[in-house]
């Protein structure tokens, strides 16, 4: 984990007072909207296409070895992950889904979307059944890539179950996302805080960071076995407005156990019910930070000692 200088420090620690309850009360209820409206504004042109995901996630090259390898994307936004690898690899299936209608729009409108390979679909992945939309066990890989940190911390675990449905035995879910004292969380201001390292950006989206302990805890928590749970440390650089910031996330590898079929599907058949019962009292936020640090999950773009990321969220 990275060590915080005295400033730093000192700034979280001052940095006690919470968005009040109404308000994040709000947030949450308006979250869809605020992500529909982020896709509104931006289009399909703030996320670069994720070409890095196969050097950072080996499996995804492995997947070439197998016959028609079935991937499920939670949270594709405008199909920056599913795009590229569709079009490296010909045998791949994939199922992705996304808050925002507006984001699964733009992903079926593309040029590259083809329904015989791909079927995208609107989810929220914490109340909606994702059963409805892909086959039970059918899954190879599912992947959250900068997914969790969006939801309340209380939704991730039954979101995680949700997920775990469609998973084969012995299939596994990637993650990506925001790791502990990352920059992007030391620059929120005063005002922001919703929750011990969960914040609320300006333009009502909200991140949490994690530490290893507490990714692992809320995958196992769903029934998943730790295989891989790292920090990588990179640099946000941008020479032209002189920005060198450390950048820190969060990577992992969770794996259903082999075991885990017939049994779990039964007990877990009421997940639509369980998911609106256990998410119906949440807390949300109200907004203040940028969003001009948000190709954050592009390590592509710009470069330092160790290897490249772009800006920041």
């Amino acid at each position: 984990m990275r060590e915080l200088n005295e400033e730093e420090s000192q700034k979280l620690q001052a940095d006690t007072k919470l968005v009040p309850e109404f308000k994040q009360n709000k947030l949450e209820q308006e979250a869809q909207k605020n992500w529909d409206l982020f896709y509104k504004r931006n289009t399909t042109k703030f996320f670069k296409d994720r070409h890095w995901t196969k050097r950072e996630f080996l499996e995804l090259s492995e997947c070439k070895s197998q016959t028609k390898p079935v991937i499920f994307e939670v949270g594709c936004g405008v199909g920056n992950f599913m795009f590229p690898l569709l079009e490296e690899d010909l045998n791949l299936i994939f199922y992705a889904c996304d808050f925002s209608p507006r984001a699964v729009e733009f992903v079926k409108n593309h040029s590259s979307y083809d329904p015989t390979r791909c079927t995208a679909f609107q989810c929220d992945i914490t109340k909606d059944h994702i059963a409805d939309n892909v086959p039970k066990e059918l899954v190879d890989t599912a992947t959250l890539i900068f997914v969790l940190s969006a939801l309340h911390p209380d939704k991730m675990v039954v979101a995680v179950e949700n997920i775990v449905q469609v998973l084969k035995p012995g299939g596994a879910i990637l993650v990506r996302d925001y790791g502990l004292y990352d920059h992007a969380m030391l620059r929120f201001s005063r005002g922001h805080k919703l929750g011990e390292h969960f914040y609320v950006r300006q333009d009502g989206t909200r991140a949490y960071y994690f530490s290893l302990e507490k990714l692992s805890s809320v995958m196992e928590a769903a029934g998943l076995k730790t295989e891989r749970c790292v920090y990588i440390q990179r640099a946000t650089i941008n020479k032209k407005e002189g920005v060198n910031v450390p950048r820190i996330f969060v990577q992992g590898k969770f794996v259903k156990p082999a075991s885990c079929s017939a049994s779990f599907i039964c007990e877990h058949d009421e997940i639509a019910d369980t998911l609106t019962s256990k998410c119906s009292v949440i807390k949300s936020v109200t907004l203040n930070d940028e969003h001009s640090l948000k190709n954050e999950d592009d390590p592509d773009s710009s470069v330092n000692s160790t290897q490249r990321e772009t800006s920041i969220r």
